[in-house]
C-alpha cells in the first residue's frame, strides 16, 4: 500500500503499509497490526527528475497532477542500470499516484492501480479509503531516501527504502485545517516491496510492507 506519518492516526485509522494516516505516501500492503513487520527485505515542489524517455515510452502512463501543496524530495540515486532505474521511477510514480487518489477522494483511482496489483493495490485502496472516510488528504513535504534495489533474473525486483514524514500532514477538506503533528521516531518509516515487470514494461508493485520507527531510517 502506501505510507504516511501519523496522519489520521490520531483519529483512529487502520492503514495499509505503514500508514498511520498523516503523511503516504506512499507508498503501499498490510493492515495496522502488520506495520511492525518488514517482509521481503532481501537483502514539490521538490520532486525527483521526471520519468526518462525510455520509461515513458514503454506504456501509456497516467498523468499525475497533484495539488501544489503536496510535494516530495526523492533522494534516490540513479544507478545507470536500466532495470534498477526503471524500478525507482515506477515506485516513485506509484507513491504519487496514491496521493493523487487521496486528493481526488477515489479509492479505486486508475493511476495507482496502473502501478500496483495484488496485496499492494488492496492495501492502497484501504489506505485511501481512510482519508475518504475522514474527508482528508495529504499536504506538505515527504522525503524518500536510503534506497536499495535488487533486480532478479525472474523479472521481479526487491526494493527497500525509507520515508521521512516529519513535514507531511493531514489536511481536512471541510475545514481546510492542517493537523500539524509533533515529530517522533515514528515519523520515519522503512518499506520493503516486491515488484514485477509486466508485459508493458512497467514495474508493478505487488507487495509492500513497512515498519514505523525503524532505526535504519532515523535522521
Amino acid at each position: 500500500m502506501t505510507r504516511r506519518p501519523m496522519l489520521l492516526a490520531a483519529i483512529a485509522l487502520t492503514a495499509a503499509a505503514a500508514l498511520s494516516l498523516s503523511a503516504c505516501g506512499s507508498d503501499d500492503s498490510s493492515n495496522d497490526k502488520d506495520n511492525d513487520k518488514i517482509a521481503g527485505a532481501d537483502t514539490g515542489n521538490e520532486t525527483s527528475a521526471s520519468p526518462s524517455a525510455s520509461a515513458s515510452a514503454t506504456a501509456d502512463r497516467p498523468k499525475i497532477a497533484l495539488p501544489s501543496d503536496v510535494t516530495y524530495k526523492f533522494e534516490w540515486t540513479k544507478t545507470g542500470d536500466a532495470d534498477k532505474d526503471a524500478v525507482l521511477n515506477d515506485a516513485e510514480q506509484r507513491i504519487k499516484a496514491v496521493d493523487l487518489a487521496i486528493a481526488e477522494q477515489d479509492p479505486l483511482h486508475a493511476a495507482y492501480r496502473f502501478y500496483s496489483e495484488g496485496t499492494a493495490a488492496a492495501g492502497s485502496q484501504a489506505y485511501i479509503q481512510e482519508f475518504v472516510d475522514h474527508k482528508a488528504r495529504t499536504t506538505g513535504l515527504t522525503r524518500y531516501y536510503n534506497e536499495s534495489v535488487t533486480v532478479k533474473g525472474d523479472g521481479t525486483a526487491a526494493f527497500l527504502y525509507c520515508e521521512d514524514q516529519s513535514k507531511a500532514y493531514n489536511k481536512f477538506l471541510e475545514t481546510g485545517k492542517t493537523d500539524v503533528t509533533p515529530v517522533t521516531k515514528d515519523s520515519y518509516v522503512i518499506y520493503a516491496s516486491t515488484l514485477r515487470k509486466n508485459k508493458n514494461g512497467v514495474w508493478v508493485t505487488e507487495t509492500l510492507d513497512s515498519q514505523r520507527g525503524s532505526e535504519k531510517c532515523q535522521p
